[in-house]
């Protein structure tokens, strides 16, 4: 056995020590913050202790996913340096926040006392092998190995082995990042400055690739494949550019939507077209006042013999004007009726034109200008009569949209932890390669030890947020509820892309601030993934509900 095996196997065997601490933590905090969360008034009112156990949670999950990871490296012999310095990283820093006090965001932590956590309970936490990984793993001396390893590496290229053993999988993401980097990444910028749409010949490669048809079964003309294969789709198109990197959602939002809620009739008028690109698909969802309290919803859809007619107002409508469908939520019932009268629309319209955006009769809709995420457009929309056939109600019955709708709530916020994986990944490779490029008093940035621990964190946090995402995938694919691990691998991958971005542009230092600076996009465009697709409290929220429940 070589001097890194015989490591590797103990290390292991303190991360599983670890672990147990952790676990132990984690039931401590779940008896003290039920005490104080008795309904749903107190659990407002208690949002900061909820929300830490969520987070508390999301970091043990993380943890024990890095764990796994590993072991599955170790056990085919590609566990090597780097992977392991990465597993020690994410032990000692995530461990020692545990500790001393976990980020919720950048001016709110969570300490053990803020969970109901005794001296008692911070001790116990306190064995030697989360000692001992605190030490070792939040050295400044491992940080610049870790940095040293990823330069080593080359751009893009040496950050760690992501840990799939699947050859068809590897080939995919292999095909996707061929793509993202030749047809991609040297267009992203520009599209970005000039706040264009994405050219529809990227997109109608997108189709001729099969993007919009991965996980549509094969009976419908997709690819049948699984939710990892979508997230390393995601995230392989994110880290060239969020916006083409988010075309798929809107496929995946839509084909989700028919395939589990549809009638037979509406499967087939659907799901062929979807997947093969023919139509592009919108979600409106978002209204300018409710934001998430879906129950609050206004936008009335009245039946007038075989047709609906729609009036009301949407806002956050991603990619609505090259859209052919629409997936519309809307209320049938009447405002006390909440939730329960909710239904879901399955919507034509013609695709629009920069001259006439809307050129259907009943639509009217104007573009939010935003900081990033330009490359689909955001629009709100007003509608006055709007018609729809009685056809295009999902399932052929009213009052089943919300309950439609939350069903397709774990794949999104998935694909959502993909994105941020991506954007995360694309920060990072960006803060690398202006640090082995730029001189500074004699030698290059990456020679600073400042500069060289946030390079570092970046890739520990970076592959914690993948497998964290990856196993979420995994679990939807194996047809276990993972609403709380779709939560947690969302929840984190949004924090770790904002934070890689922010680090990588003040590498850039003042040049990371100018427009052309890629870094400059990146930042933009990182900041939404903590909004869209739940908010993170709301994200914190579900989780911590979720746990008291006693899932997960």
């Amino acid at each position: 056995m070589t001097a890194l095996s015989t490591d590797a196997a103990r290390l292991l065997a303190t991360t599983d020590a670890a672990l147990t601490a952790l676990d132990r933590l984690l039931v401590a905090s779940r008896t003290s913050v039920a005490a104080l969360v008795r309904d749903a008034q107190t659990a407002d009112g208690e949002q900061f202790a909820l929300h830490g156990l969520a987070w508390l949670a999301t970091y043990v999950q993380a943890l024990r996913q890095m764990r796994l990871w590993f072991d599955g490296l170790h056990g085919r012999n590609a566990a090597n340096e780097l992977e392991r310095a990465l597993l020690l990283a994410a032990f000692g820093e995530y461990l020692s926040q545990v500790r001393g006090g976990l980020p919720m965001s950048q001016t709110e932590f969570v300490r053990p006392a803020d969970l109901g956590l005794t001296d008692a309970d911070e001790q116990a936490f306190r064995t030697e092998a989360v000692l001992a990984l605190i030490a070792a793993g939040t050295s400044p001396a491992l940080r610049q190995r870790i940095c040293v390893l990823i330069s080593a590496g080359g751009q893009g290229a040496g950050f760690g082995d992501c840990g799939l053993d699947d050859e068809l999988l590897l080939a995919l993401q292999h095909q996707i990042r061929r793509f993202a980097v030749d047809r991609v990444e040297p267009y992203a910028h520009q599209w970005h400055l000039n706040n264009q749409l994405i050219p529809i010949e990227v997109v109608d490669q997108m189709s001729e690739m099969g993007v919009f048809g991965l996980t549509v079964p094969e009976q419908f003309g997709g690819s049948g494949l699984g939710k990892l294969a979508m997230v390393l789709v995601s995230e392989e198109l994110s880290r060239a550019y969020i916006g083409v990197g988010s075309l798929g959602t809107r496929s995946e939002i839509a084909a989700e939507l028919i395939q589990q809620g549809g009638t037979d009739a509406q499967k087939a008028q659907f799901l062929p077209r979807i997947a093969s690109g023919e139509i592009l698909p919108t979600a409106v969802f978002t209204e300018p006042n409710t934001g998430s309290d879906l129950g609050a919803l206004r936008t009335r859809a009245e039946r007038e013999g075989d047709i609906y007619k729609v009036t009301g107002a949407k806002t956050w409508i991603t990619h609505a004007s090259r859209s052919d469908v629409m997936t519309l939520l809307v209320r049938t019932g009447s405002v006390a009726s909440g939730y329960r009268g909710l239904s879901m629309l399955i919507a034509e319209k013609p695709r629009g034109t920069d001259s006439d955006p809307f050129p259907a009769p009943g639509i009217r809709g104007g573009e939010i200008h935003v900081l990033g995420y330009r490359g689909m457009k955001e629009y709100e929309l007003g509608f006055d009569g709007f018609e729809v056939p009685t056809s295009g109600l999902l399932g052929g019955l009213e009052g089943q949209g919300f309950k439609q709708l939350m069903a397709t709530f774990e794949s999104a916020r998935v694909q959502t932890a993909a994105r941020a994986v991506g954007v995360a990944q694309n920060a990072m490779e960006l803060g690398l390669s202006y640090a082995l490029q730029r001189t500074q008093f004699g030698r290059t940035l990456d020679g600073f030890p400042r500069v060289a621990g946030k390079l570092a964190l970046m890739a520990v946090e970076t592959m914690v947020a993948r497998q964290l995402c990856y196993f979420a995938a995994r679990e939807k694919d194996e047809g276990r509820r993972c609403d709380i691990e779709a939560g947690m691998a969302k929840l984190l991958a949004a924090r770790v892309a904002w934070a890689n971005a922010d680090n990588a542009l003040q590498i850039h230092g003042g040049n990371g601030y100018a427009l052309e600076y890629p870094i400059s996009r990146v930042l933009c465009d990182a900041r939404i993934l903590n909004i869209f697709e739940g908010a993170a409290e709301i994200q914190a929220q579900v989780i911590g509900r979720g746990l008291l429940a006693g899932r997960n």
